[in-house]
């Protein structure tokens, strides 16, 4: 049997996803059921884009409610105090320049669940990410990113 995939997150990062779950289930969920009662009293469901349009919803929502039922089940909590603080490692927040004269960036690295660039955190399984583990503060490093390779230097973790 094979072992299902483990999901790291912070405990935030667990929450956040537990609420969503509960917006699906008790709000998203009763909606997509009404628009379907709705485009059913329309009549021909054979040509009834309402109907197509709000199973097709209802499928998605059910897709993402297994999908963060699963990601919840085999959360990983990462705890603060067990994450060393002098190499780069999942939960730790990192400072780098692009070399040679790039700008300062910073991104936290999170697992793949809580993963949104926009905010800042990138998941353990980016280029990125997966280029920095394990380095310290003043280690160059190559990265590959879709663009090419890049070099940055480490100048803070936290």
């Amino acid at each position: 049997m094979a072992t299902e995939k483990v999901f790291p997150m912070t405990q935030a990062g667990k929450e956040k996803l537990e609420q969503e779950l509960d917006q699906l289930k008790t709000v998203k969920r009763k909606e997509v059921v009404e628009r379907i009662k709705v485009a059913r009293s329309f009549g021909d469901l054979s040509e009834n884009s309402e109907y197509d349009s709000a199973k097709e919803e209802q499928a998605f929502v059910e897709g993402r409610i297994t999908t963060l039922e699963n990601m919840i089940r085999n959360a990983k909590i990462i705890q603060e105090d067990e994450v060393s603080t002098d190499a780069v490692s999942l939960g730790r927040t990192v400072t780098f320049v692009e070399l040679p004269d790039g700008d300062e960036e910073s991104y936290t690295i999170v697992g793949s669940a809580e993963a949104d660039p926009f905010e800042g955190k990138i998941s353990n399984d980016s280029p990125i990410a997966k280029s920095l583990m394990g380095k310290k503060v003043g280690d160059e490093v190559a990265v590959q990113t879709p663009g090419g390779e890049m070099s940055v230097r480490i100048t803070s973790i936290k």
